[in-house]
């Protein structure tokens, strides 16, 4: 069965034994078919509020800076900012090499910088150096650009509904079964049968502790020595 939104409702259907929907009435279905079809979106929000950063809604995004303007909106599905990933991408038509942006807080940006906005001496403009996050759901950068420089930053997105019967989830197919087990909740929870609706949560639960387990609490790629040096008795290190 192809891993889709259609798919995963007839996987619900499935379990308790109600025929199968096909693309050609999936949108008009209603009844326990639209119940089906709102669990299936509910269990996926479950799942992607346990943790802010599941590989799985990683994005890599490039903002094309404009000459002469430094503050920019985050894209409407931002959930979490990297701050240490904002960097000038290498432009060899500017002649600018790839430059790393350092991330400053906003009070320091306004106390040394914010100046920069309101000049119209374009001498001042160049390369951007430091970022600062805004607090209108934005950035700033500082200088002020001189060129259309390509700016990359890495974010979290927050995961849109599915609405389509082709819509695919962001969450990789094989945990497909823990989006269903999430939705059997919601289903069992509908039909008044809490007892099993309770058991199903506790296995939704599990199946995302162990999603966890593999993506975000194992995520020690290395460990580095913290440890300062200290003199020993003979005045070396």
């Amino acid at each position: 069965m192809a891993y889709d939104y259609l798919g995963l409702v007839n996987d619900v259907n499935g379990r308790v034994n109600e025929t199968p929907l096909t693309s050609s009435n999936f949108t008009s279905a209603v009844g326990f078919y639209s119940t089906a079809k709102t669990a299936i979106n509910s269990a996926i929000r479950d799942l992607n509020q346990k943790a802010y950063n599941w590989p799985h809604n990683h994005v890599n995004y490039d903002e094309t800076l404009v000459d002469g303007t430094s503050r920019y909106a985050f894209q409407a599905n931002t959930k979490v900012i990297d701050w240490g990933s904002f960097r000038i991408r290498e432009n060899a038509t500017f002649g600018n090499p790839t430059v790393v942006l350092k991330h400053i807080d906003y009070d320091e940006y306004i106390g040394q910088y914010v100046g920069s906005e309101y000049t119209t001496t374009t001498t001042d403009r160049d390369v951007p150096r430091v970022v600062a996050q805004a607090p209108n759901l934005g950035y700033v950068v500082h200088p002020v650009p001189n060129e259309a420089y390509t700016l990359s930053y890495e974010y979290f997105q927050l995961p849109t509904d599915l609405v389509t019967y082709s819509d695919v989830p962001s969450l990789p197919e094989a945990f497909r079964h823990v989006i269903v087990d999430g939705a059997m909740y919601y289903v069992y929870f509908f039909r008044g049968d809490t007892e099993t609706a309770d058991r199903i949560k506790a296995k939704f639960d599990d199946g995302i502790k162990a999603m966890r387990s593999i993506y975000i609490n194992s995520d020690y790629t290395y460990l580095r020595d913290t440890r300062l040096p200290t003199r020993n008795s003979y005045g070396g290190f």
